[in-house]
């Protein structure tokens, strides 16, 4: 079944699992291509025919090896989607962006960030500033890459075209390798006279302080696309986009179970015994909690309305209290006299008309 082996290729490669791993996030773009090519008749039967090549211009953008102007990052999730029924693995856009960005010759590469968020932050929404190192369009010669007064002129290399094809014949048919063009960046032209600034690249080293909204309710896995807020590609005008990529910080005392939010309380035996108001912490403050009496440890209380809000939705998770009744390791004297007159009320201390007095009649 395609869908069950490209899922496990798809969680095998995923990049969160695989950070830093060029070979892994090649394999994933790789699977998420030919996933696509398999459910496409039309593009299976190109394939078939000519190759990779034959996906070139199909499907908007087309499936140019996943550099350049082909396949963002955005774009594979989105591949994946109906593999994982509508997310992939808890990646999703959290807007909703969904479908495909048209594609623009010669436009910039994505970036991919994570952002690491508290449950405090992630229950209450987050307004984020994001310091990004990229590549920004050449003031100087406004991104062309050539000296002002200078015009632009073909490339030699690719004539134009701003891809190199090799084209390889067999007994099975004609198959193309397509690559873009190193010497023009895939633009399909070079400067008669290159920029100072840039040296020809026509786009230089910077860096960006983008603000990024997070709405309540993300989870590990989603994810936010900022349009244009990507690299500048080499000798154009078009940015990639910025992949803002959701990371959920571990909680010192929480934890998360889908919308609810669980934490153990202890209390103590006098506590569980006779009941007790207690204050306990929550996501968004302290409140006061009821311990009914001869509550019994493992027990679980409810705080209404003190979760997770669900993404793009009014419901908003509860908070789950399993109590702990603790028992104590040490007792002062007063106390061991106190649990001793206890024990004996109840017949199970050694002086008194308890357990230990019946076995010792017997003996």
């Amino acid at each position: 079944d395609i869908k069950k082996a490209y899922r496990k290729l798809a969680i095998k490669y995923h990049p969160d699992k695989n950070q830093g791993d060029a070979t892994a996030e090649a394999s994933f773009k790789e699977a998420a291509e030919a996933y696509a090519v398999l459910n496409d008749e039309s593009k299976r039967t190109q394939y078939d025919q000519f190759g990779h090549a034959g996906m070139q211009g199909a499907g908007g953008g087309g499936y140019s090896g996943f550099g350049g102007g082909g396949m963002s990052m955005e774009d594979i999730f989105s591949q994946f989607g109906d593999i994982f029924g509508g997310h992939f693995g808890g990646f999703g856009d959290i807007f909703g962006g969904g479908g495909r960005r048209g594609g623009q010759q010669n436009r910039g590469s994505d970036l991919k960030i994570q952002l690491k968020l508290t449950l405090e932050e992630i229950a209450s929404g987050a307004s984020k500033k994001l310091k990004v190192r990229r590549w920004e369009s050449c003031e100087s010669c406004s991104g062309s890459g050539a000296e002002r007064g200078s015009e632009l002129r073909t490339c030699p290399t690719c004539q134009g075209a701003g891809e190199i094809r090799q084209v390889q014949r067999s007994i099975l048919g004609q198959f193309v390798n397509v690559r873009p063009c190193t010497t023009c960046g895939g633009s399909g032209r070079i400067p008669g006279v290159k920029c100072k600034a840039c040296d020809g690249e026509g786009r230089i080293k910077g860096t960006a302080n983008i603000n990024v909204n997070i709405p309540p309710g993300v989870t590990s896995g989603n994810y936010i696309t900022m349009r244009g807020e990507g690299n500048a590609p080499q000798q154009g005008v078009h940015k990639g986009d910025l992949i803002v990529l959701i990371e959920e910080a571990e909680h010192e005392i929480f934890i998360r179970d889908g919308d609810d939010i669980l934490l153990e309380v202890e209390i103590s035996i006098p506590q569980a015994v006779l009941g007790d108001q207690v204050e306990i912490p929550t996501l968004s403050g302290k409140v006061n909690m009821k311990i009914p009496s001869g509550i019994q440890s493992g027990k679980m209380l409810r705080l209404r309305n003190k979760g997770i809000p669900r993404l793009n939705s009014h419901y908003i998770g509860d908070q789950i209290i399993k109590i702990q009744v603790k028992t104590p390791e040490k007792l002062s004297k007063q106390e061991r006299e106190l649990f001793e007159q206890l024990a004996q009320l109840h017949g199970h201390g050694s002086k008194g008309s308890g357990l230990f007095r019946k076995i010792k009649s017997v003996l």
